[in-house]
């Protein structure tokens, strides 16, 4: 893939600022994943799922150990086939697993429709569940045109044409919501949209705003799995494969209370359950985590978490549930070292810098051996590598004539003046 100086440049700057990987450029620094994403592909997003099935998957990967990458990656290839994704970064403030209704909430704002890879690149990605219910509306439109409807007659096929794609929902608000959405977009009144928009998107319910609209209960954690189902549904009736979540929990799962730390795993557990169900079609849920920690205790609620997730994927077993990122290559010098040099090309298109092959690619596997045994360390030696690759880079760029060893390798990765 080539890529442009301006695309070059924000990539690099994400990486070497954070060490994350970019929501639209990781692609031209990935490596080692190709074969685990083919097998995603066609096992699952271009067959079982995209049929009907439903499935669940935990992947393991220590802080900083490639997790959001990976998520990314599968984002792309299910968007490749057609599906809608959901990217949810979890955390106790914000969309704590304790709290389905605030799930629910965050997957709708992060729903994502297939974007091209030149858009994403370039503009970004339009999130949440609006933009996708904007795009059925203007397809309708459409249709209505190029088949020379009368004026008069245009709503009539319009609502039937919404209300035969809505038959399969199971929430009857979220029906209506979604019936309701249409019709003031039809007749173009975005605060009417916009209100219904509040409680779709699980901001919150006002009885004398949205009972108006056959909306007659706010969005609780008794609901919340309901309308998650009919989030699926509604994404299945409009024309995609299915509705992909990535949940990610971006940082060890933190101290919680007991009774909260019950509500995740007895949530995390009916998730899990709802994969075996036939009302929860078309959808794949990864949950992303550091460790499995989590899982230690001595209530039935962790065995049965234990027993749901103890089977391990491969390339022999695809069924398996849990992925561990550090098993994906054997080699973890070689990863490395291929991450860098992909980065290395990245870096020098970002700034038309030109570096003697040889000399660098000796240094990046220096670096990559010197990253690897820092991983027992509190950040994961695969983010410490690329924030390291990127300040060697610059090091390189400024002084083209410094001759780097072993031990300033050592000095830069732990964050010493060389």
């Amino acid at each position: 893939m080539q890529i442009d100086k301006t695309i070059a440049r924000r990539v690099i700057e994400t990486v070497g600022a954070n060490g994350i990987p970019p929501e639209g450029g990781f692609e031209y620094f990935s490596f080692g994943l190709d074969n685990y994403l083919k097998l995603f592909e066609s096992e699952y997003f271009k067959d079982f799922i995209k049929n009907g099935g439903s499935s669940f998957k935990m992947i393991l990967g220590a802080y900083g150990g490639g997790k959001t990458h990976f998520l990314y990656s599968l984002r792309d290839i299910a968007w490749k086939n057609n599906f809608v994704v959901s990217y949810v970064s979890l955390s106790v403030n914000e969309a704590p697993l304790a709290k389905l209704e605030l799930v629910y909430r965050a997957i709708m704002a992060n729903c994502m429709h297939p974007s091209p890879f030149d858009e994403v690149i370039t503009v970004g990605i339009e999130k949440g569940f609006n933009p996708i219910l904007t795009k059925w509306y203007h397809d309708l439109r459409t249709a209505l045109q190029e088949r020379k409807v009368p004026k008069e007659d245009e709503y009539d096929l319009f609502s039937k044409e919404v209300e035969s794609k809505l038959e399969l929902i199971e929430n009857v608000n979220f029906k209506h919501a979604i019936s309701a959405i249409m019709e003031n977009l039809f007749y173009e009144r975005p605060e009417k949209v916009k209100e219904i928009l509040q409680w779709l998107g699980g901001f919150g319910y006002e009885k004398h705003v949205h009972k108006q609209y056959n909306i007659l209960y706010p969005i609780t954690r008794t609901n919340a799995f309901s309308m998650i189902r009919s989030l699926v549904q509604s994404v299945r009736s409009l024309g995609y494969s299915g509705l992909i979540i990535l949940f990610d929990e971006a940082e060890s799962i933190p101290s919680i209370s007991t009774r909260e730390k019950d509500l995740m795993l007895s949530n995390l557990r009916e998730l899990i359950d709802s994969c075996a169900q036939v009302s929860f079609s078309n959808v794949m849920l990864f949950y992303a985590v550091c460790d499995e920690n989590f899982l230690e205790g001595k209530t039935h609620i962790y065995e049965a978490l234990k027993q749901r997730t103890s089977s391990v994927f491969s390339f022999v077993n695809p069924s398996g549930v849990k992925i561990n990122l550090e098993d994906l290559h054997k080699d973890p010098i070689e990863l490395l070292t291929g991450i860098g040099k992909n980065l290395c090309s990245i870096y020098q298109k970002a700034y038309e810098a030109d570096f003697t092959t040889q000399k660098l690619d000796d240094l990046i596997t220096i670096l990559a051996d010197s990253a690897f045994e820092r991983r027992f360390g509190d950040i994961g030696y695969k983010r410490l590598f690329v924030q390291g690759a990127i300040k060697l880079f610059h090091y390189i760029r400024f002084y083209p004539d410094a001759i780097l060893d072993a031990h300033a390798i050592h000095k830069l990765l732990d964050g010493e003046t060389l």
